[in-house]
């Protein structure tokens, strides 16, 4: 069965076919959540509350090719929310005891370039290169034209480029 097939069934209150969609989106999700929230248990929560919500308004999803695209929106609203309400900044304690990353400094880096870029640019980034949305799928995210989200990335990617560059770390470029 196709994922568009699967969308149609939860429209109409399938259950099971929810739960696969579920299922078949949580590792994107999670990585979501985690690269905004950079806290395990934060994560796993925010992915929750999107499965939550995301049951709870599958009606109002009016067109079920772009179910990852608006379950993704959901889950950075939700993030964007958790990070303002708390505006916490991450301490070197925190960042080391995040599993996997004790010595992988690239991450520490590429986090802290993609910090020096506007917020509209950070998540763009993340869309593209973490999360590994296409530039439609980004457009039809943002409601903006496809152009328009070309630009967009071809300026963050200059701008973190020219950071490394000044860093001396072009092995990052």
């Amino acid at each position: 069965m196709t994922e568009t097939e699967l969308v149609k069934r939860a429209k109409k209150g399938d259950d099971e076919a929810f739960l696969s969609l579920i299922h078949l989106h949580k590792e994107a999700l999670f990585r979501t959540a985690i690269s905004y929230l950079k806290d395990e248990n934060k994560a796993l929560e925010a992915v929750q509350e999107t499965t939550y919500r995301a049951y709870k308004s599958i009606r109002s999803l009016k067109k079920p090719e772009y179910f990852r695209t608006w379950l993704t929106r959901i889950i950075m609203n939700y993030c964007n929310d958790v990070l303002k309400k708390e505006k916490r900044e991450i301490t070197q304690d925190e960042l080391q005891s995040m599993t996997g990353m004790e010595q992988d400094h690239t991450y520490l880096e590429v986090e802290e370039a993609l910090n020096t870029l506007p917020i509209d640019l950070q998540e763009l980034v993340r869309l593209k290169y973490f999360q590994d949305l296409k530039i439609r799928e980004i457009a039809d995210l943002w409601e903006a034209p496809e152009g328009t989200i070309k630009t967009k990335l071809h300026r963050a990617l200059i701008a973190l480029r020219r950071h490394f560059e000044e860093k001396g770390e072009t092995k990052h470029v």
